[in-house]
């Protein structure tokens, strides 16, 4: 099972990558075409769409390698114990907050297909199809969070705790 996760938290984050590289492109085809008399339909809302999937297609792979940004001086301070009660106590909060935007961007895409809607421009896109990557996003972080909260329930330390805790950072 955990290489099952691995792999779709790191199936998240190349996705996120490649988008990332599609933006690149999609703007310096709209660069080019500019210089010889050209436009490139629609580039800034693909563009657009690609960012929106970047970001959420990341997200997951980002938490469990310790890379959202956390106050790491003030949790390396506390006692193991109070450690513990502090990382369920906000994960759980996490795992609440994170459950609404999962159920709402799923339920985004569901009315978008229902109701047809298509984006203005160009080139009409359906607005589910690029909905999809954020629903799929925030499903991926709320079972990384899951994944975290069940082994801090176990008592163990999640991975991005074992990524922060490799930084000895210095002190000032």
């Amino acid at each position: 099972m955990n290489q099952i996760k691995e792999k779709l938290y790191l199936c998240s984050g190349l996705l996120a990558g490649f988008c990332i590289l599609l933006i690149t492109l999609l703007l310096l085809a709209q660069i080019v075409g500019r210089l010889f008399g050209f436009i490139v339909p629609s580039a800034e809302d693909f563009a657009g769409y690609a960012l929106a999937a970047s970001t959420f297609l990341g997200l997951a792979y980002t938490f469990k390698e310790g890379g959202h940004i956390r106050v790491t001086l003030v949790i390396q301070r506390f006692s193991p114990v109070s450690r513990q009660w502090q990382e369920g106590i906000i994960l759980a909060l996490s795992l609440a907050l994170i459950s609404f935007l999962s159920y709402s961007c799923t339920f985004m895409v569901y009315e978008s297909y229902i109701y047809d809607e298509v984006s203005y421009g160009y080139v009409p896109v359906p607005l589910w199809i690029p909905q999809i990557p954020v629903a799929v996003g925030a499903i991926a972080l709320n079972l990384a969070i899951l994944d975290a909260f069940i082994c801090v329930l176990k008592g163990n330390t999640p991975s991005y705790s074992e990524h922060e805790d490799a930084l000895e950072l210095e002190e000032i």
